[in-house]
């Protein structure tokens, strides 16, 4: 994605005039530095933006930023001295363009796209952008389709990828190795999705190491996610409990038959995938969730489908012993440390991962 600075983007995307980008030229500046254009031997990639020192005595001085480009999913824009040039993708609302979010750009379309469909505003007098302007000044609309080309070969914004949730799924690089097993213990911090353990579309197991008092326990043993989506295990008067967050949507929840005796136990929950995912739909794998208490099968239940590719915008943080942001579910209110003791949390991924292999291809192809 590729982020705009101090350009309003159509479509109910407002960004204020911050100046982010140039933050980092600004600051070079003002301390006297160059920025390296090596490290150990690595290339360094030129740090892109415009200082802004400038004004800093001068509140009348002019921007010297007079060009900014912007692209987010296929919806493009270009601001240059005054004059704003649109493209939205899919169209100005999806009412309006009859279709959803995120859907890929063929060559075809994005041809037609350029014929026909960008919009013009002359926002040095037009602010809000009631007015386009583009039928009565073609010509100054394909120099600022160009010039959104150029900005866009310089920026690697190259090639135009419309994709949204196929585009979440695809891989990224990772410091780490893949792994089967992660340990998580309590009173420590959250743990970012990215780096943590992935249980979608596949068999996995939280298996909790605890220590249960005699006037019973209850709080979020394992959490990941938020109100947006993720899952939790928890104790609530005196039971086991798992609940999955489908998109805030649907809640799919398996209880404990019994209560939680006191002392030293392993607490268990199991997901048995019983069928594929349906990615394009936005459904993960279905499957039977159980739960256990020291090996012993205490509740069952049959989730229809899962959350697909990503808890949340972010994909929401790892915790154990309590579940401090946005709740994963509104049974409880966070933090809900839990108030036994725990040694440690295990996530087994052991269990081959399910994977959309139309899905896979469509990637594929949209990086041609």
């Amino acid at each position: 994605m590729h982020y705009p600075n101090g350009i309003q983007a159509k479509g109910g995307v407002r960004m204020q005039y911050a100046h982010a980008i140039d933050m980092v030229p600004t600051v070079l500046d003002i301390l006297g530095l160059e920025a390296p254009t090596s490290i150990k031997g690595v290339t360094q990639a030129p740090i892109e933006g415009y200082s802004f020192a400038h004004t800093f005595e001068d509140a009348e001085a002019s921007s010297k930023h007079k060009t900014q480009y912007f692209e987010m999913l296929g919806h493009r824009s270009i601001y240059h001295d005054g004059w704003k040039a649109v493209c939205p993708w899919p169209g100005p609302s999806f009412a309006e363009a009859g279709t959803g979010f995120g859907n890929p750009i063929s060559a075809e379309k994005l041809t037609e796209l350029d014929a026909n469909n960008w919009e013009l505003y002359h926002v040095a007098e037009d602010f809000a952008e009631n007015h386009d302007i583009a039928a009565d000044n073609r010509d100054r609309l394909i120099e600022m389709i160009a010039q959104w080309y150029v900005e866009a070969g310089k920026y690697n914004v190259l090639p135009i990828d419309g994709r949204g949730s196929q585009r979440v799924a695809d891989e990224r690089p990772a410091i780490s190795v893949g792994r089967t097993s992660y340990t998580y213990y309590p009173h420590t911090q959250p743990v970012s999705a990215s780096a943590g353990a992935n249980c979608m579309n596949r068999p996995h197991s939280i298996t909790a190491e605890v220590e249960i008092p005699d006037d019973d326990a209850e709080g979020v043993i394992f959490s990941h996610g938020g109100s947006d989506g993720g899952y939790s295990l928890y104790m609530k008067e005196g039971k086991l409990h798992y609940v999955h967050n489908y998109v805030a949507k649907e809640y799919f929840l398996v209880e404990s038959t019994d209560a939680v005796p006191a002392g030293k136990h392993q607490l268990r929950f199991e997901f048995e995938v019983t069928g594929p995912p349906d990615i394009h739909a936005g459904k993960g794998a279905p499957g039977r969730a159980q739960l256990y208490f020291d090996g012993q099968l205490v509740g069952t239940s049959d989730f229809p489908y899962t959350t697909p590719l990503v808890f949340g915008v972010a994909g929401g943080a790892l915790e154990c012993g309590m579940d401090s942001g946005s709740p994963v579910t509104p049974e409880y209110a966070p933090p809900f440390e839990f108030t036994g003791e725990i040694d440690h949390v295990t996530v087994d991924v052991s269990g081959e991962l399910i994977k959309d292999t139309e899905a896979e291809i469509r990637q594929i192809m949209a990086r041609q």
